[in-house]
């Protein structure tokens, strides 16, 4: 939930000034926490460590601390997103030790930091946060006493915390070297010329080389200038040239390209990442593996977080429609309700855009106790959760800064579609000839969501003048629409802050509709099906009659009775199997103009963080 970033470099080598180099690296972090940042350098003159922190956003704290303009070459930045500890300065990373010796930064949470605390504060040490963190500063401290090698101390001191963490140490007593380890949570090392970084992810390093080594678990190292140490523990020093990779990402990729928010820029990229995403998995050879792993379950699990859960739900409604088998979904957080009744003649799902999310990691590692085979849908290559499932497949939306998930959505619903109806083909339920013409069906996705989008833009900015003035709302569908309902509420929900819930539509006279008013907003998302069309119409005069405010989401030829709906967001004529791809633009737009008339930024809602590596 936070974001760490250092470089270490030989002198006039580095495109910018190394704390230059950190300062907007932190700012393409700064979507994975911003309540506080700061920055720590090693001074090469006095030799000493200078430290710049404090609460806010990075942008302001340039301006009273003056980040970029920090002496050194070797320098570590953080921003935050708390979770042990206010967000105040004192509580703003980086930590030190007693002495002002080493300088740590740190994503992730340190289970036993009490416990470890009290041991070092027996031993003189004095603590000047409230935070887990600051307990590894202080304990290397205390290991360098009798190791009188800084590595081994590190090394140590790595071995005694429990918990998660990416953690980045710099000290005066090797001022040219950077310290890392990682365990559950994210970080690259990037190679330079003359000059190495660490980062949380990718593109936090892009502006400055595409040549990247991911770090794995329980592996630890430094960088020097001019090369890199990385070693497992318990398993000795790996020849790290075979793990270095070329990123196609551009730097324009993980950019705003003119847009005033990420949120819309990737909005209107989504064509683009549903197309590479088709062609990612057209001719991937994983994807008949997944399917024959499918076919072969007793029981098939699919888990996610957040709007991922709902690209997931979609799945399940969707295969148990296309190949008449019933597959369970649940929220990665609830995993130990479901992993003590998986075996190893079933199969799990892990749907996760970072494919770094903490909740879905750990659901992956209990159902793999059980025996249970994974399968996962992930965004980036190598990240932890592909790595330790038994088959990979990838959607190819590119980097996605905004805090709000758009083109994850499109992109991992279009993937689970392809496997769904590959799925109905080799149970028979499709026979082969009903499976190719859905799949070309899939592959008109890019050019519907890219009229889907420009429909509805200029629509979506005239609504959200209204619906700003609105504190609540309703999202209701059927069917294969319900999942579509519950991410538009979901986008509503978390950028512009109205309550916003979503209901299977049949379900709303059950309790829900007790509280619609006058005005009351309601939204319908009406697939293209006429039995959900026909039974959603009764519901639409259900609200109508006690005086909501109805607006739909509908297909272009589905003929609406405008009497009950107030306002119409047309999308185009697709297959239903396409809902999510057609039906989630006019939302996703509604929600992101609704927060900016609202006076909020899409790009950075409070108390969310992009990627959630913390229980």
């Amino acid at each position: 939930m936070c974001g760490i970033i250092g470089v270490v470099a030989l002198p006039g080598y580095t495109p910018l000034p190394p704390a230059e180099m950190v300062y907007r690296g932190l700012l393409r972090l700064e979507y994975r926490g911003y309540d506080s940042a700061g920055i720590a350098s090693i001074d090469p003159v006095s030799r000493s460590i200078l430290v710049l922190k404090g609460a806010g956003r990075i942008a302001a704290l340039e301006r009273r601390l003056g980040f970029s303009r920090a002496p050194g070459y070797t320098v570590v930045g953080h921003t935050r997103w708390a979770t042990h500890g206010r967000p105040n300065d004192a509580n703003a990373h980086p930590h030190t030790d007693c002495r002002g010796t080493i300088a740590i930064v740190h994503n992730g949470i340190i289970q036993n930091y009490l416990e470890l605390k009290k041991w070092l504060i027996d031993r003189g040490h004095v603590f000047s946060s409230e935070t887990d963190t600051e307990v590894f500063a202080h304990l290397v401290e205390e290991l360098y006493k009798s190791t009188r090698s800084f590595y081994e101390a590190f090394k140590k001191a790595v071995e005694m915390i429990k918990g998660s963490y990416a953690l980045a140490v710099i000290t005066i007593h090797e001022p040219d070297k950077i310290f890392f380890a990682r365990k559950d949570s994210p970080l690259v090392i990037g190679i330079g010329e003359k000059y190495n970084l660490v980062a949380s992810d990718i593109p936090a390093l892009l502006e400055y080389t595409n040549k990247v080594i991911i770090v794995h678990d329980n592996e630890v190292g430094y960088i020097t200038p001019e090369t890199i140490h990385l070693e497992h523990l318990g398993k000795g020093v790996i020849d790290y040239r075979k793990r270095i990779r070329v990123v196609e990402w551009s730097i324009e990729d993980a950019s705003k390209s003119g847009y005033p928010h990420f949120m819309l820029k990737e909005i209107h990229e989504q064509p683009r990442a549903v197309r590479d995403t088709i062609y990612g998995i057209e001719g991937d050879p994983m994807v008949e593996e997944a399917v024959s792993l499918l076919t072969k379950a007793d029981n098939v699990f699919i888990t996610a977080a957040g709007t991922s859960f709902y690209a997931s739900l979609y799945y399940s409604l969707l295969t148990s429609i296309l190949a008449g088998k019933p597959v369970i979904p649940f929220i990665a957080s609830e995993y130990s309700v479901y992993a003590g009744s998986a075996g190893e003649n079933d199969v799990l799902i892990v749907v996760s855009q970072s494919g770094e999310t903490i909740d879905s990691l750990m659901a992956l590692r209990a159902f793999k106790k059980e025996g249970v085979k994974v399968i996962a849908v992930s965004n980036v290559v190598d990240s932890a959760i592909p790595r330790e499932s038994d088959i990979v497949l990838y959607t190819r939306a590119g980097p996605e800064i905004g805090v709000a998930a758009t083109k994850t959505f499109t992109t991992q619903t279009i993937l689970l579609s392809w496997l769904a109806v590959k799925h109905g083909v080799k149970e028979k339920v499709l026979d082969r000839d009903e499976g190719d013409v859905l799949l070309e069906e899939i592959k008109k996705a890019p050019d519907l969501v890219s009229k889907s989008i420009a429909w509805n833009e200029e629509k979506a900015k005239r609504l959200s003048r209204w619906f700003a003035r609105k504190t609540n709302a309703y999202y209701l569908s059927r069917g294969i629409g319900v999942p579509v309902a519950l991410e538009g509420a979901l986008k509503m929900k978390e950028i512009a802050y109205v309550h916003a819930e979503g209901y299977p539509a049949g379900e709303s006279k059950h309790g829900p509709i007790a509280l619609v008013e006058e005005d009351y907003p309601v939204v319908f998302v009406v697939p293209r099906d006429k039995e959900l069309a026909r039974l959603l119409h009764g519901n639409v005069q259900e609200m109508k009659a006690r005086g909501a405010t109805t607006i739909a989401v509908a297909p272009e030829s589905l003929q609406l009775d405008h009497e009950s709906i107030d306002y119409v967001f047309k999308v185009p004529d697709g297959h239903w199997v396409l809902t999510p791809a057609t039906h989630i633009p006019p939302l996703q737009l509604l929600a992101y103009y609704t927060a900016v008339e609202r006076g909020y930024d899409p790009d950075r809602p409070r108390n969310l963080a992009k990627t959630v590596t913390v229980e």
